[in-house]
């Protein structure tokens, strides 16, 4: 059964490649056919249509060779060859007597007609021609008006128009579907393309976070061992252990962030949760150990944010602090509130630092005016349909302010027990 059908697409195949040469083959086959019916005589004297009793005149022959000549061009010009052919089959109506089968060829064209052009274009056309060849054939044909003969040419055009508008309905569908698949493929390509890019986006988001927050405080906690290395051997030992907890802390969360890229089916493949609020106070602590004094106020989140909201909330005070760290000067305090705010929770992050000197923000970049921190955090921000702000305070210092939406978008899980449980002033 599959070799049938690979055989008849290949030759379908072939046929539409070749379509010229079939059209001259079929002109040759219609022409045989006439000939052959222009020996048999319908009326002959035992009421029944007799073989080889008549033979066709010259010029009933080159009707005939002139009316198949003419479908080799049925699909170039089909209303063109069909006028033709119906108007060689009434001259043979009305010169010959009885007349050869030359309305053969206006079948094939009316069928033409009707498979390549329009349903208007067809019952036009078509009540035309059956009109005009079927009242030819009563008018002068040599039996009755009545006989089956002239009945004959009326079914046979009528069958014809029928079979190639159902022809032409059919291919149309096809196509229909054709095109849909491929729409809809199209359509999941980009999607799947869409999702990529949104992916790589979020990951490059975390990856820059993780590695700026925690190589900042290396940078920090490597400098003060180096300075009291000689003098005060104790606290350069606690600095280094600062710098070993945050660079594990980094590895960790790079492993975790990698991770999403393995097989789903990868044993190795994280799964602990993404950070969020209910760790916040451990990323402070690490803030207070490098120097900075952090001021926390977080309400406790009944029902919890969802997971998409709590981690971008973290992300923002992780990298508005790590800001502060790296470019806000010596003896700066920093605040951080999050709050709810009827659908929306606010979290906002100040300090006292240099603001409008050393903070560039206001056009979209970090205090040095080279990275991407602040861009990345409004892009986070604004995926998740939420805003934020960030610029220098009137009288000195920085804010940062996101207000990020509570509702979770369609499709994104709800994670308990992770929305803010530090719980007051930290």
């Amino acid at each position: 059964m599959t070799t049938l059908s690979s055989g008849l697409v290949r030759a379908r195949r072939w046929l539409r490649d070749h379509a010229l040469a079939f059209d001259g083959a079929l002109a040759l086959l219609v022409l045989l056919s006439m000939i052959c019916g222009s020996f048999a005589d319908p009326n002959s004297a035992n009421g029944r249509p007799s073989f080889g009793t008549r033979t066709p005149e010259a010029f009933s022959v080159l009707v005939m060779v002139l009316s198949a000549c003419a479908l080799v061009l049925r699909r170039r010009r089909p209303v063109a060859v069909l006028a033709f052919t119906v108007s060689l089959s009434v001259v043979e109506f009305v010169a010959m007597d009885p007349p050869a089968p030359v309305v053969m060829g206006a079948v094939i064209a009316l069928y033409t007609v009707a498979s390549r052009t329009d349903r208007p274009t067809t019952w036009r056309v078509g009540l035309l021609s059956v009109a005009v060849l079927t009242v030819t054939a009563m008018s002068f044909g040599s039996a009755p008006w009545y006989s089956q003969e002239n009945l004959g040419v009326f079914a046979w055009l009528g069958l014809a128009g029928a079979a190639g508008d159902a022809v032409r309905s059919r291919r149309a569908f096809i196509d229909a579907i054709r095109e849909r698949a491929e729409r809809a493929e199209r359509t999941r390509e980009e999607e799947a393309r869409r999702r990529v890019a949104e992916e790589r986006l979020r990951i490059a988001r975390d990856l820059h976070d993780v590695v700026a927050h925690h190589i900042a405080l290396v940078n920090v906690q490597a400098g003060v061992a180096a300075h009291v290395m000689d003098k005060r051997p104790d606290q350069a030992k606690e600095a280094l252990a600062h710098v070993r907890d945050a660079s594990r802390s980094a590895l960790n969360e790079l492993r975790a962030t990698v991770g999403l890229l393995r097989q789903s089916g990868d044993p190795e493949a994280p799964t602990e949760p993404a950070p969020g609020l209910a760790v916040l106070g451990g990323l402070v602590e690490t803030f207070r150990n490098a120097g900075l004094p952090v001021e926390v106020a977080c309400v406790d989140h009944e029902p919890p944010l969802p997971a998409a909201v709590d981690l971008a909330a973290y992300r923002v005070i992780q990298e508005a602090l790590t800001n502060v760290r790296k470019h806000a000067g010596s003896g700066t305090r920093a605040e951080v509130s999050v709050i709810r705010v009827g659908a929306t929770a606010e979290v906002t992050v100040l300090d006292n630092g240099r603001g409008g000197d050393a903070y560039p923000a206001a056009q979209g970049e970090d205090r040095d005016g080279g990275g991407h921190g602040l861009i990345g955090m409004r892009e986070r921000v604004t995926a998740l349909g939420g805003t934020l702000t960030a610029g220098p305070r009137y009288g000195g210092g920085f804010r940062v302010h996101a207000i990020l939406p509570v509702k979770a978008r369609a499709g994104e899980p709800e994670r308990p027990g992770t929305a803010g449980r530090t719980g007051g002033r930290a």
